[in-house]
């Protein structure tokens, strides 16, 4: 009873004395005043759009400066706007890789110059303080399992995939094929049909799969490495009556119209990775560089959740509305 007593009483001085959080100052203190600068490939499509409006709300009521450059789909925009960063000196710069070279360079002089960077969803070819994504790989390897399963060797089809990558050196689409690539090159019950760039362009998608069908009207499954790209896709198999017999198969950020295209049979199944929340993820990231001691401390991967989305859930699932983050964007 005496032991019990001192316990509680020791309990209780401890508690008087630190009567706030003693690490709270230190953790906001090493985010106020700081800059975050905001370089995506494009400011204008959706999941650039969730990323930016989660780190901006969140640097800002933290005290945090928030700017965003847009190059609008152009790599020597990007390259240029990297550089000027790096002479400005802001914090952390949060980026969205063009392909897994183009900004590797600059990418390691922004972390020599003590700046945090943050790579989004394309992962580059040199580690920086923190990649922000699904792992692409895992989630190819997740494809391909997929399309087995719908096409493979004892199922009533042709057994014909055909792939559908973005641009070829673009972190998405290159990891994504190497783990589609993994498990199908074993498989003797697949034939790869065509694999062919459309370089994220939904209509370059479209044009690529209405020939694909043309040469192979009884293809069984099409693996499209971005939903954005994919409604060309989709669509091209929508056209030739084939909705019923062709599987499309992407993956994405999981916006509302990507369900709405779920609904509509324009796509089959969808592995989402959630944009809203890797925005999370990235402020999450943010934070541990700037309380670590800024810029070129640590290096880590951060991989995404993912989910499976098709019409089975759909009407259950997250489905977020872009245009709320871009508001927040603006």
């Amino acid at each position: 009873m005496k032991l019990a007593t001192l316990a509680i009483g020791f309990s209780g001085a401890l508690y008087a004395q630190e009567t706030n959080d003693p690490f709270r100052g230190p953790a906001l203190d090493a985010l106020e005043g700081k800059w975050v600068a905001y370089l995506p490939i494009s400011a204008g499509f959706d999941l650039a759009q969730a990323w930016g409006g989660v780190v901006k709300e969140e640097a800002e009521r933290y005290g945090m400066k928030f700017t965003i450059q847009d190059p609008n789909w152009s790599t020597d925009a990007m390259a240029q706007g990297m550089t000027s960063l790096i002479a400005e000196g802001p914090d952390v710069i949060v980026t969205q890789n063009p392909d897994t070279q183009s900004l590797a360079r600059l990418m390691v002089q922004a972390n020599r110059a003590g700046i945090a960077v943050v790579q989004m969803n394309m992962q580059g070819a040199v580690q920086t303080d923190a990649f922000v994504g699904p792992d692409y790989i895992a989630m190819g390897r997740q494809l391909a399992n997929m399309a087995i399963e719908k096409c493979g060797g004892e199922t009533d089809t042709s057994h014909k995939v055909s792939i559908v990558q973005g641009v070829i050196t673009g972190g998405v689409s290159y990891f994504q094929v190497q783990g589609i690539m993994e498990v199908l090159s074993e498989r003797d019950d697949i034939e790869i049909v065509s694999s062919q760039a459309a370089d994220w362009d939904a209509s370059k998608a479209r044009a690529i799969t209405e020939t694909v069908l043309q040469q192979h009207p009884d293809l069984c499954a099409i693996l499209d490495m971005w939903d954005g790209q994919a409604i060309g896709t989709g669509a091209a198999v929508k056209q030739a009556g084939l909705a019923d017999t062709v599987s499309v198969i992407t993956s994405g950020g999981g916006a509302a119209s990507t369900c709405d295209l779920i609904r509509d049979d324009t796509f089959d199944v969808v592995v989402n990775y959630d944009a809203p929340g890797m925005g999370r993820d990235a402020w999450t990231a943010i934070m541990i560089a700037m309380q670590n001691g800024g810029g070129g401390k640590m290096k880590t991967q951060v991989f995404s959740p993912t989910y499976v989305m098709s019409k089975d859930n759909v009407e259950s699932a997250s489905c977020w509305d872009p245009e709320q983050y871009a508001a927040r964007l603006r």
